[in-house]
């Protein structure tokens, strides 16, 4: 099948859950399809990662997209209907390539990845899948919701108000539907009944993290891209209101918190006890370090890549129900819900090491059955084949 994909990031280097997510498709289904790839860069610097996706597609057509802090964001914001997501990718020239593309391409199917670059595809007839790597509105809803500075929440939730509409009128707008899990179905399914919504989880490279050998003691990692806001507000829960009960148990435990972008906030929770390691070159250096993985996330949907990494890299996971969220875990995972139980159960995974393999070998075989990128992207492959024909 012809096949024209669009995301709003290029997807290499492998920085940020999305870009894992479509790079690893991309290799994946690029024998069995004739994929075109439009995407948008944030700065001419990543033309440099081109040669890594070619070989995976027929041609990469990339698109700068405007600065965040652009005036022209905001005044579309301001002053169209548009929320300031939407208003980001916006892009006069990404619509005229997709409709010139798509006047001569022959294609048989549009997969677009995430809803908010859907203003830019022009009305047609060739089907067109809306993958949705999270609820977007309920992510900047809670985002509000925490926002301290209370004379700017009204145009805020104004904006999460036309996040929601947007979000919506592109879930029908569509031909069919992905979702992470099987909970941000649901909250699709119940707004578009209409409309068919698949469950496509996200996967992980198990032979990239098959030799990883985490170490045994106590040292408790964090991970995550801190450009992410639910990631740093998972990182600051852990610092401030779960890590006193574990060390007051626990006096020569460790926190390492690891990730990309780490923000000023983040960056002053380091203390005796509590490393922050920004970027680092090879994140299975990260696992080998530690003896649990902690992931305390109270906002964001879709599937945490921290969480599936750890358990291919053999791991255990003391997390929430968000945390494990569209990975079936069965009892291969400690979920809770409180800085309290967060804290309990991570004590005892440091304290009993016949629980943490336990925990961390039957993790290792879920993962490597269910949510390797083979077995994911044959699943988005039955999707094509059923809205693009064979």
């Amino acid at each position: 099948m012809k096949i024209l994909m669009l995301t709003p990031y290029l997807p290499y280097p492998l920085f940020s859950g999305g870009q894992i997510r479509s790079y690893n498709l991309l290799k994946n289904l690029a024998q069995k399809h004739e994929i075109t790839l439009f995407s948008f860069i944030r700065s001419g610097k990543e033309e440099q990662y081109l040669k890594h996706l070619k070989p995976f597609c027929r041609k990469v057509i990339i698109f700068k997209r405007r600065q965040a802090w652009d005036p022209r964001n905001l005044l579309l914001a301001l002053f169209t209907p548009y929320p300031f997501l939407v208003s980001l990718y916006l892009s006069s020239s990404f619509r005229r390539a997709i409709t010139e593309e798509l006047r001569n391409g022959n294609y048989d199917l549009i997969h677009a990845e995430t809803f908010y670059i859907m203003p830019n595809l022009p009305q047609t007839k060739v089907p067109t899948l809306l993958v949705e790597q999270t609820i977007e509105y309920l992510v900047y809803q809670q985002f509000v919701r925490d926002f301290k500075l209370w004379l700017l929440k009204p145009l805020l939730y104004f904006d999460v108000l036309k996040i929601n509409l947007w979000e919506k009128y592109y879930w029908r707008r569509a031909t069919r539907l992905a979702a992470m899990s099987d909970s941000d179905k649901q909250i699709m399914t119940q707004s578009v009944k209409d409309k068919k919504v698949d469950v496509v989880a996200n996967g992980v490279d198990v032979k990239f993290f098959s030799g990883v050998k985490p170490k045994p003691g106590q040292v408790v990692l964090f991970i995550g891209n801190f450009k992410w806001l639910p990631n740093r507000d998972a990182a600051q829960f852990l610092a401030k209101a779960i890590w006193p009960k574990i060390v007051a148990s626990l006096p020569q435990a460790a926190l390492l918190i690891v990730g990309r972008n780490p923000t000023k906030e983040i960056l002053k929770l380091a203390q005796a006890g509590i490393k922050i390691e920004g970027d680092v070159a090879d994140i299975r250096t990260a696992f080998a370090k530690a003896s649990v993985l902690l992931a305390p996330i109270r906002n964001g949907r879709g599937t945490k890549y921290k969480v599936l990494e750890a358990m291919a890299s053999g791991l255990p996971v003391v997390t929430t129900k968000l945390g494990i969220e569209g990975i079936d875990a069965k009892d291969s995972v400690l979920v809770v819900e409180s800085a309290a139980d967060l804290a309990s159960q991570t004590i005892k995974v440091l304290r009993d090491q016949r629980l943490a393999r336990r925990l961390a070998d039957k993790a290792k075989k879920i993962v490597y059955n269910q949510y390797n990128w083979e077995t994911i992207s044959n699943r988005l492959n039955l999707v094509y084949q059923q809205l693009g024909g064979a």
